[in-house]
């Protein structure tokens, strides 16, 4: 087998290596079926305990209650910003906290449906952190607060929610999910793309408490959420190779000690490569306050475009990839999500501590 590189990549992204050889082996076979999971038939008992047993772990990880439903669907985040106003606006007025451009797309969307009331915006810092937030300035009447847990681009997180009351709690948890614990009562909807940190791009999941299903009638049948819920997630037929590859993630995170073990991992991997920033004389983190980094998603950079360039030519040439920050930030950005191992985290941390000593 040809080496591995260490994959920095925002998304799609690393996943980790047992899988992908567990998936290699039954490539042709799954199971004694004769047939790879890309060409059995969603209607079939073999696809039905892949699903069944997806659904299964992801519930064993985050410990859901019997009263969410878990959907697995298609379109990514990006058509959740519109299906989830589509199925909660009732009352025409929703809350967002802006944080960067994904919470950006989310109230783009939100407005084509009713009233959105902005609570808390850090743009004024290019995202680099979280805003102060004041309940006084939330709407009693609201259909749904919505948070996006991380930031990908810009590496912040905000999991510490305010009082909302009565009204429901939605977060796009799309680049950190799994990857520290957390009350999952405390949320109403939960969704994101799994091709961050669970899964290869072509599935969307959506955690949703049942009450909030069937709330609006008349919408397309494709985007209501009870048309999902009736049919198991598979009304039409569903991303089967990425869900099967869901189930192969959420079995190995399970062996290995679940969420609570993969948090107490990343936090000393994010240590390990915020230490080296913060170290370091040439190189700074976008997001300075501790309290709002994120543990998934570390842009950093120089002063200078050029060495900027230089320090992404050698990184490549030392066998780490994908560091090239997002344009609206630029630098550079180390997505150490879940499935990337300690040893990357170091590797690039002490090709910091290198590149700097070198070029200060």
């Amino acid at each position: 087998m040809s080496k591995r590189v260490y994959n920095f990549s925002a998304g799609p992204a690393v996943l980790p290596e047992a899988v992908l050889k567990a998936a290699a082996d039954e490539m042709l076979n799954y199971h004694g079926s004769g047939m790879g999971v890309m060409e059995l038939s969603h209607r079939s008992s073999w696809y039905q305990e892949i699903i069944d047993s997806a659904e299964a772990g992801l519930r064993k990880l985050m410990n859901i209650p019997d009263n969410y439903k878990v959907l697995f669907l298609q379109g990514g985040a990006s058509l959740q910003f519109a299906m989830i106003p589509m199925n909660l606006m009732k009352n025409k007025k929703v809350d967002f906290v802006n944080t960067g451009v994904w919470s950006k797309k989310a109230i783009a969307e939100a407005k084509k449906f009713g009233q959105v009331n902005i609570v808390g915006d850090s743009s004024d810092k290019t995202f680099s952190y979280v805003p102060e937030l004041d309940p006084a300035s939330f709407s009693k009447d609201a259909d749904y607060f919505h948070v996006t847990s991380n930031n990908t681009i810009y590496g912040t997180k905000l999991m510490d929610l305010p009082c909302t009351g009565d009204v429901p709690v939605v977060a796009d948890m799309s680049s950190n999910i799994l990857s520290e614990e957390f009350d999952m009562t405390k949320y109403a909807l939960i969704y994101g793309g799994a091709q961050k940190n669970i899964g290869p791009a072509g599935v969307t999941f959506v955690i949703i408490r049942e009450d909030l299903v069937g709330q609006i009638e008349g919408i397309p049948t494709m985007l209501d959420y009870k048309t999902h819920v009736e049919n198991g997630s598979m009304f039409n037929t569903p991303p089967t190779w990425g869900i099967y590859i869901l189930r192969l993630v959420f079995d190995h995170m399970l062996k290995l000690g679940g969420v609570k073990y993969y948090e107490e991992l990343n936090k000393k991997k994010a240590k390990i490569v915020y230490d080296a920033i913060d170290n370091s004389k040439l190189f700074k983190a976008h997001v300075t306050a501790e309290k709002d980094r994120s543990l998934m998603n570390i842009p950093f950079f120089t002063d200078s475009d050029d060495l900027n360039k230089k320090f992404l030519k050698e990184a490549e040439a030392a066998d780490m990839v994908n560091l090239k920050g997002h344009r609206s930030v630029g630098g550079m950005r180390a997505s150490i999500y879940n499935a990337m191992p300690i040893e990357g985290c170091q590797h690039l941390a002490d090709f910091i501590a290198k590149f700097d000593k070198e070029n200060a």
